[in-house]
């Protein structure tokens, strides 16, 4: 598959790493190139210093033909637009946004935005754990 990934992130790095060792091809997009020397010195994928909602740098990262795109930059509204703009302008089959607000989760879910909400993952996993729900271990 081919995977555009938003934003430099921990995150962001790290599936970017993982999908290209899965043998995915990947670029990973950040307007820091400070962000993107966190990858691996070989990582194989492209690295590509742009803004994730800009639509020359989507163009660049290979949007126009890529079957994902994941959206895992530090603010909600990056994600989405970045998130709305593959969908919209180049048709990537399926997007992915990390969003913080789980009320803002909820409404992007319902515009048929695949969102992840670390916020409401920990806040169920974290009680789950006070009320003896699971046992210890790693989300």
């Amino acid at each position: 598959m081919q995977i555009v990934i938003v934003g430099a992130s921990r995150l962001g790095c790290r599936l970017a790493q993982q999908l290209a060792t899965a043998g995915h091809k990947v670029a990973v997009v950040d307007p820091r190139p400070e962000a993107l020397d966190q990858l691996a010195d070989d990582f194989p994928g492209q690295r590509v210093v742009g803004v994730g909602i800009d639509l020359d740098t989507l163009a660049r990262a290979g949007a126009a033909s890529a079957d994902v795109l994941i959206a895992v930059t530090n603010r909600d509204s990056a994600n989405i637009v970045s998130a709305q703009v593959a969908r919209q302008k180049f048709n990537v089959p399926q997007v992915i946004a990390r969003i913080y607000d789980p009320e803002a989760a909820q409404a992007y879910r319902q515009m048929g935005i695949s969102v992840f909400c670390p916020t409401a993952a920990g806040l169920e996993y974290i009680l789950s754990l006070v009320q003896g729900e699971t046992g210890e271990g790693e989300v």
